[in-house]
């Protein structure tokens, strides 16, 4: 199997967030529909072009900035900076500048766009966009002249990656990915990107050069246009980070906490493990997404199960484990996981390693022996954990950040072999036969031409059987083949290791540690914990105590997110844990106190940015996860550990608002957020202690469902709702045979529409009544009312609502054989909410209708 060219397909955003409505720029229209790769959310060659989203709600307001005069033209500046990524980039002809005032301040003073590039060292296709497009003189040339270049490191700057990756998903149906490549006014709101692009046009990709001499004529020939879209987009950004006040309140209760448990099933791919699975793409690359087994590990402890038909919890777990362990996401070698799959069976990676992946994946792994007492997981913990010590170990202390994927400028190059390299360096054919058996080199080749990414395709029972050993014997039989193999690969060139201390991803790893020493007895991971706490304590801090963001070439720079506060405490508590060291819960508590006085928001939660960090054109809060876990989520978590801890009522309460907060979001899209979930069942545990959920006969909660005790025909909602229904039951008995009407009127609260049926548009869900397949009557058809036109943008006519009332009259036919007496007809109306701003996730309303079926007249 030939690695696939390009990378991964993009994340859906969370069901929560407002639909994107955005317009093109006109000179741009013949080229925007096409999008390139990138390292993450890219687009394969081979699918369709990305269409832009259409027009643009009202103007957002912006506050420009005091800025310094413009520094002199024609050099690029990143020379003084400390990151790898910019280094990199440092002897590129483009004239770079680095993110910040002095950049913006010549974007205005020269009237240019801004082109704003952002990646990070291990990214592959940041390389490749480097070589191809940055190095190259003419496409310098034209960046010079017409534009202000600025580079970002996503990793020392995550800040500005959300906010403008955002707007990419926007432009680009929720897809997007790195480099991203960002096209900004001299304010710094965005008005088109993508991701990579080549430096000639390629596979209906069009070259980088098009793409800016069209922009460069859009911004002389349409401003105006250009600018009404960049208002928009900031707009659009704004809102999805703006939660404000829940216009629903939703409970925080057990059906919510386990609300993660089918969505995430829905995802899972029974065959090889994992999640992304889709059948509309069953061979989509996939990432290890330890946040989902976390979330589940947590189910399977509190006795829940899955839906009926659905695989259990733990085997969920498990079997994604046993893929990846075995697969080529893992390094057989040195340990440790590579970024992510480029195929759905874990086969050929993404070369790539990052330490946050490795350190989410050892309390898996720990977690996973403690459940089942198998000693695998153990010592694949062990094996993550001692490449890390052995491989990422920081020059002055702490954990490096990244691995590169390439080396001699090809991905893979390092990792991968041929059968005649493997056999040259084993000698002897014994050694070479067992080797290869165990690794696959016996089958056809996995990666470009004769070159094998190491997997176990078979399981260690199998591969016993097969070799006529126990198990433990093929491990001690493998120990010094991988010893001779490991060896010889440390003599070809090694990827590029970003030595940057990040906080964040410190915070995780020390965590991991902490987890292992206590659980495996380990005195070596526990001191390894506790230097790279003390070091990130002593050289992450300023004078007066703020937590800084990245630490490199003998110094800490940049002010601390709250991912860099949320992890490190979690660390922190984790190493107390761990030794009983009242130190570390007193750094944690005092990092807590100051996390809540710079990053909390007075209606719940927390944002991203302090309160005095730089004002960016959007501050993000929100609750979901990705490669990371919600650092919301992990701030709470850390707020309820820190309440049973020291008995402060005040992390309780704040935890508590957090939650209530986002639960409305979380909600709607449960699967996005399961550390947040996991939260909600560790709040519940001290407030109201562990509950007996076999013995709850409370329903799941479902949004905009309401669920009625067989019989009532007219709805009461237990709290307050968006749409109510009340319906007409027949005056007269019916008699089986014949027709009957019953007519359904909807109430929809303000300031929200339903779509009519017909909707008006394809892209919009109808409301719709239907019955239940065992309803004991037929549906004939349904009269639905015309509905009030509504003109909005992004829609060439006025669409079609129901706003305030609506009554659907539904005709009905009862069968011949109706038994005489009460019954009760089941209707299902199916619609989705909106209001000017959003539509919330398309929901379910369920009620009974009380009908008498008169006797069957007898015979003549």
């Amino acid at each position: 199997m030939r690695r696939p060219a390009a990378t991964i397909p993009p994340p859906a955003p969370p069901l929560g967030r407002p639909a994107p409505l955005l317009g093109p720029v006109a000179a741009l229209v013949a080229l925007l529909p096409v999008l390139g790769l990138g390292c993450r959310g890219s687009i394969a060659k081979d699918e369709p072009p990305i269409p832009v989203a259409t027009q643009t709600p009202a103007r957002a307001d912006t506050e420009p900035a005091e800025v310094p005069a413009p520094a002199p033209e024609g050099r690029n500046r990143l020379g003084e900076q400390t990151s790898p990524y910019l280094l990199q980039h440092e002897h590129n002809p483009v004239h770079w500048y680095a993110w910040g005032p002095e950049a913006f301040a010549a974007a205005k003073a020269q009237d240019k766009p801004v082109f704003l590039s952002v990646g990070y060292r291990s990214c592959y296709w940041c390389h490749v966009m480097e070589r191809e497009c940055f190095m190259d003189e003419g496409i310098a040339a034209l960046l010079n002249e017409h534009f202000i270049s600025i580079k970002v490191d996503r990793e020392e700057r995550p800040d500005v990656d959300q906010v403008y990756m955002t707007a990419l998903q926007a432009i680009a149906n929720g897809r997007g990915g790195w480099p991203m490549s960002m096209f900004l006014t001299p304010d710094g709101l965005p008005f088109y990107g993508g991701t990579y692009f080549p430096p000639e046009p390629r596979d209906g990709m069009p070259s980088f050069p098009q793409l800016l001499e069209a922009i460069r004529d859009a911004w002389a020939e349409r401003r105006a246009e250009v600018e009404q879209d960049a208002e928009a987009l900031t707009a659009y950004v704004r809102r999805v980070f703006d939660l404000g006040i829940a216009l629903e309140e939703v409970p925080l209760n057990r059906e919510l906490a386990s609300s993660g448990i089918p969505a995430l099933l829905a995802e899972y791919d029974p065959q090889h493990g994992g999640f992304g699975f889709s059948p509309a793409r069953p061979e989509g690359p996939k990432f290890p997404e330890p946040v989902n087994l976390v979330y589940l590990i947590d189910q399977h402890r509190r006795g829940r199960s899955a839906p009926p038909g659905a695989p259990d919890l733990l085997s969920v777990v498990l079997k994604t484990l046993d893929r990846m362990a075995r697969g080529g996401i893992r390094d057989h070698l040195a340990g440790g996981y590579h970024r992510y799959s480029t195929d759905r069976a874990w086969q050929v990676p993404h070369f790539e390693k990052m330490l946050y992946d490795n350190a989410q994946l050892v309390p898996v792994f720990l977690d996973a022996f403690e459940l089942t007492g198998d000693e695998r997981w153990a010592a694949e913990a062990r094996a993550t954990l001692d490449f890390v010590a052995d491989v990422m170990a920081a020059p002055d202390g702490g954990f490096s950040s990244s691995i590169d994927a390439e080396s001699d400028e090809e991905e893979g190059r390092f990792y991968v072999w041929t059968r005649d390299q493997v056999q040259d360096v084993l000698g002897d054919d014994a050694s070479y036969t067992l080797f290869a058996t165990v690794f696959g080199l016996d089958r056809e080749p996995n990666f470009e031409g004769d070159r094998y990414v190491l997997t176990r395709p078979d399981t260690p029972g199998s591969e016993a059987v097969t070799l006529g050993l126990a198990p433990e014997q093929v491990e001690d039989a493998l120990a010094p083949l991988r010893e001779k193999l490991l060896e010889a690969r440390r003599t070809r060139e090694m990827p590029f290791i970003d030595d940057t201390v990040l906080t964040s991803w410190n915070g995780l790893m020390i965590g991991a540690f902490a987890d292992a020493a206590r659980l495996l007895d380990s005195p070596r991971y526990l001191e390894i914990s506790s230097n790279a706490a003390a070091f990130v304590l002593d050289s992450l801090r300023d004078d007066d105590g703020h937590l800084l963001r990245a630490y490199r070439s003998g110094s800490g720079k940049l002010a601390g997110y709250l991912e860099d506060h949320a992890y490190l405490i979690d660390g922190l508590l984790r190493l107390h844990k761990a030794t009983g060291d009242p130190l570390w819960l007193d750094e944690a508590r005092s990092l807590a106190d100051r996390m809540i006085d710079a990053f909390a928001d007075p209606r719940g939660g927390f944002f991203f940015t302090a309160d005095d960090h730089e004002r960016l054109v959007a501050r993000v809060k929100e609750p979901f996860d990705g490669e990371l876990p919600g650092p919301n989520a992990v701030a709470i978590r850390n707020l309820i550990s820190l309440h049973r801890l020291t008995g402060e009522g005040s992390y309780l309460e704040l935890a508590a608002s957090a939650l209530s907060a986002f639960a409305p979001a979380v909600s709607r899209s449960a699967g996005s957020a399961p550390m947040m979930l996991l939260a909600v069942d560790e709040y519940l545990d001290v407030q109201d202690g562990p509950k007996d959920e076999a013995a709850s006969s409370s329903p799941a909660f479902v949004p905009g469902e309401l669920r009625l005790p067989p019989g009532e025909g007219n709805p009461t909602p237990a709290g307050p709702s968006i749409v109510t229904a009340r319906a007409d039951s027949p005056a007269d008995p019916i008699r089986p045979g014949q027709p009957f009407e019953v007519r359904v009127t909807l109430t929809i609260a303000d300031p929200y529409h339903l779509n009519a049926n017909p909707a008006g548009a394809a892209n919009l869900i109808p409301t719709t009544l239907a019955l239940p397949k065992d309803a004991p009557a037929a549906l004939v058809s349904v009269d639905y009312p015309a509905g009030s036109p509504l003109s909005l943008a992004g829609q060439d006519d006025p669409i079609p609502v129901y706003d305030g009332t609506a009554t659907l009259v539904a005709h009905l036919r009862l069968p011949a054989d109706a038994p005489a007496g009460p019954s009760s007809l089941p209707i299902v109306i199916r619609y989705q909410a909106c209001d000017d701003r959003s539509c919330l996730a398309p929901a379910l309303l369920e009620f009974n209708v009380p009908i008498e079926v008169a006797p069957v007249d007898p015979e003549p």
